[in-house]
C-alpha cells in the first residue's frame, strides 16, 4: 500500500471481565469459559470460520440451530455497546449500539468507479474528512485514477488520500469504519474486501436501489459526525461462509477429464477456497440448455435433488435480492436463518424454504447430471462446478455491522416502501413509453 496508517487492534473491556479473543460458544483449546466457569474436554464441533491471521486457532461451531455467536468487535476499534441494565447476558438485536474503544482515525470510502454522478459527493466527503475531521482516508487506487478527479481544486486533498489495490493490499487492520457512496452493490463490494472482522459500514443512498443504503447525502456532515462520536444503532447482517472444494483435474491423452491422483491414492487432490457472502450463493446451469441437477444435503442428510434452472442459498439480507425475484419471502436481517430457493424448479413440490442459521448445507452435482453447474457468490467469483466438487454453506461468525439511520426495524420497512415506490414509478414510465409508441 502507499500508506499504512495502521492502528492497533484494541477492544473495549468491561469493568468486570476481560475481553476474550473468541466469541463463539465453542472456541478451540483445552478450556472454555461459559457463564464464568471453565469446562474441560468439551466436545468440539466442526469448523466455522477461516483461520485468524494472528493465531493458528480456529473458531469452532456449536450444534445450536441458531448458529454461532457472532463476533461483536468490528475492525480495530468498534464494538457493540454493552447494556449495563440487562438482567441476562442476551443482546437484543433491535437495540444494538455502536461504541468505540478509541476515537476512529481512519475511514475507507467505497465509490462506484467512473460514475459521474458521484464525483461531487465523493470530493465533498474526502475534503470534509481530511480537512475538518483530520482522518486518514483510504480509497481504491482505480477510483483516484479517474481523469475527472485530476482538477486543481482536488489535488491538495488527493495528496492526503491513501490508496489500495483489491486482492493485493490487506487493509483489515487499517480501517476503523467504512462509508459507501452508491447503491447496494457498494455494500456488497465492501463485504468482499473483509474475509474476517468487518468495520462498521455507513451506506449513503446514491444509486438505483436502496435496500441496504439508509442514509441521505444531503446531511452527511452531521450524520458522519454522529457516527464518529459513537451515536449510532447497528444491525448485524449475517454472512455465509462458503467453502468450495474442487477436485484437481488434468487433461491427459487417454482421458480428457481424468482426475489427478497422488502416489496411487484412492482420493484425488482437492483445491479448497473459502469466501464470505453477504447476499446469496447462486448455483445455476450456466450456458447449458439442460436443466441443472444438484443434490442438496442438510447436516449430512440428503434432503432433495434440485432439478431446474438452479438454486439460491440466501441470507436474510439477500432475501430482498435475487431470492424475492424467484418467489421467496422477505426476511428481516435480524432473523437468524438461511433461505433456500429453487430457480424455476421442474417440480411442483419444491418451494422456497427457511432453515435455522446453525445448519450446514452441502450442494453437489448429481451423479446422473447431464451437464456441469456454475456457482457465483454475491454476483462475483463465478466458477464451474463439476462432478466430485462440493459447495458447503453455513452461517459465518463474522457479520457485517451496518449502521442504521434510525433503528433496524424502521430502516428495513422504509427501504421496502421506497423500493416499492421505485418499482411503481418504473412501471408507470414504461406504460407512458408504450402509450407514446402506440
Amino acid at each position: 500500500m502507499e500508506a499504512s496508517g495502521a492502528s492497533k487492534w484494541t477492544l473495549k473491556s468491561d469493568a468486570s471481565s476481560k475481553p476474550f479473543p473468541y466469541c463463539c460458544s465453542g472456541c478451540d483449546g483445552s478450556e472454555e469459559l461459559l457463564r464464568g466457569k471453565f469446562f474441560r474436554n468439551r466436545t468440539k464441533a466442526r469448523s466455522m470460520s477461516m483461520p485468524s491471521a494472528q493465531s493458528s486457532a480456529k473458531f469452532r461451531r456449536t450444534q445450536s440451530l441458531h448458529g454461532p455467536s457472532p463476533v461483536t468487535t468490528f475492525g480495530p476499534k468498534a464494538s457493540i455497546l454493552k447494556n449495563p441494565k440487562a438482567v441476562m447476558h442476551i443482546q437484543d438485536p433491535a437495540r444494538q449500539r455502536l461504541t468505540w474503544s478509541k476515537p476512529p482515525k481512519s475511514v475507507l470510502i467505497i465509490k462506484k468507479i467512473r460514475d459521474a454522478g458521484l464525483l461531487q459527493p465523493f470530493k465533498e466527503l474526502c475534503t470534509f474528512l481530511t480537512q475538518q475531521k483530520n482522518m486518514i482516508v483510504y480509497v481504491e487506487r482505480k477510483v483516484l485514477e479517474d481523469p475527472a478527479l485530476a482538477n486543481e481544486s482536488f489535488v491538495s486533498v488527493k495528496k492526503n488520500i491513501c490508496t489500495f489495490r483489491e486482492d493485493y493490499d490487506d487493509i483489515s487492520k487499517c480501517v476503523d469504519f467504512i462509508i459507501c457512496l452508491g447503491g447496494d452493490g457498494t455494500l456488497l463490494y465492501a463485504s468482499s474486501l473483509f474475509q474476517e472482522s468487518v468495520p462498521p459500514v455507513m451506506a449513503f443512498h446514491l444509486g438505483s436501489l436502496g435496500f441496504l443504503t439508509p442514509f441521505n447525502f444531503d446531511t452527511y456532515q452531521s450524520q458522519v459526525t454522529e457516527v464518529i462520536e459513537g451515536n449510532a444503532a447497528l444491525v448485524l447482517r449475517s454472512r455465509l461462509q462458503v467453502t468450495v472444494v474442487k477436485a484437481v483435474r488434468e487433461k491427459g491423452p487417454a482421458e480428457e477429464n481424468s482426475l489427478k491422483l497422488t502416489n496411487g491414492d484412492a482420493e484425488p487432490n482437492h483445491k479448497t477456497m473459502q469466501y464470505q457472502v453477504l447476499n446469496e450463493v447462486v448455483i445455476d446451469r450456466g450456458p447449458s440448455s439442460y436443466l441443472s441437477n444438484v443434490d442438496l444435503f442438510l447436516d449430512g442428510h440428503l434432503i432433495t435433488t434440485v432439478q431446474g434452472d438452479g438454486v439460491l442459498v440466501s441470507t436474510p439480507t439477500g432475501s430482498t435480492a435475487y431470492a424475492v425475484a424467484a418467489g421467496a419471502s422477505m426476511i428481516h436481517p435480524n432473523v437468524p436463518a438461511i433461505m433456500i430457493t429453487p430457480i424455476c424448479p421442474h417440480s411442483l413440490s419444491f418451494r422456497p424454504i427457511v432453515v435455522p442459521a446453525g445448519v450446514e448445507l452441502k450442494i453437489m452435482l448429481s451423479q446422473d447430471a447431464r451437464n456441469t453447474a456454475w456457482v457465483s457468490l454475491d454476483g462475483r467469483r463465478r466458477q464451474e462446478i463439476a462432478c466430485g466438487d462440493s459447495i458447503t454453506i453455513t452461517t459465518s461468525c463474522f457479520p457485517l455491522p451496518s449502521i442504521c439511520f434510525r433503528d433496524p426495524v424502521n430502516d428495513w420497512f422504509e427501504s421496502l416502501a421506497q423500493c416499492l415506490h421505485w418499482n411503481v414509478r418504473k412501471k408507470q414510465s414504461h406504460l407512458c413509453l408504450e402509450e407514446e409508441d402506440f
